[in-house]
């Protein structure tokens, strides 16, 4: 029997169209169940998680921007760590997310992701998912470097979507610093810190959103998103150097790490 075709990215639906229905901001109880589990897992696994600034958790209808992005521990340990209700919802590569036809079935019943693929559609297609989440009352969570590779002490430049997305909704940003998730092994000290929230015309220092598609619009994006860099870089680095462990501590339990990748 020969192999399914591998469907070209602009024949994948993204986003809301392969989604089928609205976001929804409710933590149903698939969703509590798994983050049950998940909270335990950790617990057995003995990662050290220290969470700053829950007093000012994200409010419905903001976006979180979390960087350092190592690992596939990332997202579901931003569920896990902040309140379940608003949930969280990202827009996560398919090709890595789908890497199976039971791994799409079982993100299907849970929700959280809409996928997106490279040379797939435009950002139009990602701010219209962006925006579902949104009016949903939800957090759309997104990881500004776009990418897992990177140095684990040293945050990657930052991608400029986060930039249109933000300008073009108009939604708070409200900053997530993260390190530790490069290397996992029992009894591994992981940070969390979230930040106060800003605005995207507060970060480019504008009055006012430049129209869609423009000039002006760009270079407002990549001042939005080299202002962010800018905030959350040191608080990053500065967790992954607090997880940090000496050469001699004993990593056990390494295999962990394979499962996140």
């Amino acid at each position: 029997m020969g192999m399914r075709p591998v469907a070209a990215p602009e024949t994948r639906p993204e986003g809301l169209a392969w989604l089928g229905h609205p976001p929804e901001a409710r933590a149903h109880v698939r969703l509590r169940v798994v983050a049950a589990f998940g909270r335990l897992i950790l617990r057995l696994a003995d990662l050290r998680i220290r969470v700053e600034g829950l007093e000012r958790p994200p409010a419905p209808g903001c976006i979180v921007a979390c960087a350092m992005h190592r690992s596939w521990l990332d997202a579901p340990l931003l569920v896990v760590c902040l309140p379940l209700q608003p949930r969280i919802w990202y827009l996560g590569s398919g090709e890595a997310t789908f890497r199976s036809r039971s791994r799409e079935r079982f993100m299907r019943w849970l929700g959280g992701i809409l996928p997106v693929y490279r040379g797939g559609m435009n950002v139009d297609v990602h701010v219209a998912s962006a925006q579902a989440v949104l009016d949903a009352g939800a957090v759309f969570g997104i990881f500004p470097e776009g990418t897992r590779a990177g140095d684990p002490a040293v945050v990657r430049e930052f991608r400029r979507g986060i930039g249109l997305i933000a300008l073009r909704t108009g939604a708070p940003i409200v900053p997530v610093a993260l390190g530790g998730t490069a290397e996992l092994y029992r009894g591994r000290r992981i940070g969390l810190r979230i930040l106060d929230p800003v605005t995207a015309l507060e970060l480019a220092g504008i009055a006012a959103a430049p129209m869609p598609g423009s000039a002006a619009e760009l270079y407002a994006a990549r001042a939005v998103t080299d202002a962010l860099q800018a905030t959350l870089a040191p608080e990053a680095e500065a967790i992954a150097g607090w997880a940090h462990d000496a050469p001699g501590v004993r990593r056990r339990w390494r295999w962990m790490g394979s499962l996140f990748r």
